[in-house]
């Protein structure tokens, strides 16, 4: 089947619209963003916003140009925008109000998080969106997640919010600050805020894929936690030996030669439930520990792991979107900042950029992604929304 064969021409006030700008002056950004992105009957608008940004003058400007509508967003360790991979920009999108629905709501105080608020938020979200849009098909919802990349909470929130969510998929990404790793915000209700977290359920007549690729293996080199503490995601010992000392060996180098660029290349993998997950390591520490952005358990059997093609994998993937639910008309992507790093060191940024311009897609550099009910690294998740004709001509016999 060609899935171009199925795209027809959609009322502009039917579509979604996506767009950025590099600016500096955040009113100036602002205005120009608005111009390319607002709706006059908008079910959802989200930005995506370097922290280079001064955040309360941003904030304001978001708050007095898109007044009458619902706004949410986070900072980012880069954006993906219309014309690829940027950096310093500001970049949104808006879903309309023909077709959509969507309900917001947000979580403050992670560090004190329980689960029974990621019960209740995700029911008043249901409710909320019941009344505006009664459901459509048993799979008209997906549900977006921005949560503070820093705030050490990922797993305990997805886990709690996925559990009461039932059938309805789940995906988003971590803030970020362009590996400053100093304060990542998310915005709500007119306000950036710290250690919080936004989820919002968006109902829609359209197709639409919840996705997630990784594009790593495992290799021989296999290694043992000896001692961790997961609340900080701390490792300081691998195989009875400190962890930065020995993570370095298994990768033949010498611990001083550790950077980011390093670990972007040389994840390492565990096994949950079967499946081959990315962990990925944010730094060294002074003392030879090692933080990561998941967290780690003691006990935990890792495994180095190898890269395959990136843009085969990325190929692939679009490739199974479009046999799912025809040419996407928007990608909402969350995608690792370590991916953007192997990319930039391996000097590919510029085509894989290319591929997801091509396919309509706007987001995120992320300090780790969620997908389901797991917090994970070094992926590129998120959500390929089709048209909603689609499934109409397939069933008609035009596959």
């Amino acid at each position: 089947m060609d899935a171009s064969q199925h795209t027809k021409r959609i009322p502009i006030n039917q579509r979604p619209k996506f767009g950025a700008t590099t600016s500096s002056n955040e009113d100036e950004a602002v205005k120009v963003l608005f111009e390319k992105i607002h709706q006059e009957d908008s079910a959802l608008t989200v930005i995506f916003c370097s922290p280079r940004y001064d955040t309360k003058k941003l904030g304001y400007a978001l708050e007095k140009t898109f007044a009458s509508e619902s706004l949410i967003g986070c900072t980012s360790a880069g954006e993906i925008s219309p014309i690829g991979y940027t950096d310093g920009s500001l970049a949104g999108f808006s879903l309309p109000a023909d077709g959509f629905t969507a309900s917001s709501g947000y979580i403050d105080n992670l560090a004190g998080f329980e689960i029974s608020r990621g019960t209740r938020l995700v029911s008043e979200l249901i409710a909320d969106l019941n009344a505006k849009q009664p459901t459509i098909s048993s799979n008209d919802t997906f549900a977006f997640l921005m949560i503070d990349g820093l705030s050490c909470s990922e797993e305990p929130v997805v886990s709690s919010l996925y559990s009461a969510l039932g059938n309805i998929p789940l995906f988003g990404g971590s803030a970020g600050d362009n590996l400053d790793f100093n304060r990542t915000l998310t915005y709500y209700d007119g306000t950036f805020r710290t250690n919080s977290a936004v989820l919002t359920l968006v109902r829609t007549k359209h197709p639409f894929m919840v996705f997630k690729t990784q594009h790593f293996v495992s290799s021989e080199k296999k290694m043992v936690v000896t001692e961790a503490d997961p609340n900080t995601r701390t490792v300081s010992e691998i195989n009875g030996e400190p962890a930065g000392m020995e993570y370095a060996r298994l990768v033949g180098l010498a611990e001083e030669e550790l950077t980011p660029m390093i670990f972007a290349n040389f994840p390492v993998l565990v096994k949950i439930g079967g499946t081959m997950h990315v962990r990925s390591i944010q730094k060294v520490n002074n003392n030879g520990s090692l933080t990561f952005f998941c967290a780690i358990d003691k006990g935990a059997i890792l495994t180095v792991a190898e890269g395959v093609d990136i843009i085969e994998n990325l190929e692939e993937l679009i490739d199974n979107i479009q046999d799912e639910i025809g040419v996407p008309q928007l990608i909402i992507g969350c995608d690792c900042v370590l991916r953007s790093l192997e990319l930039e060191r391996n000097q590919l940024k510029y085509r894989v950029g290319k591929i997801l311009s091509k396919n309509n897609t706007i987001g995120f550099n992320t300090y780790g992604e969620q997908f389901q009910a797991m917090h994970v690294n070094q992926t590129f998740t998120g959500v390929a929304i089709g048209h909603n004709h689609f499934f109409s001509e397939t069933k008609a016999g035009t596959t």
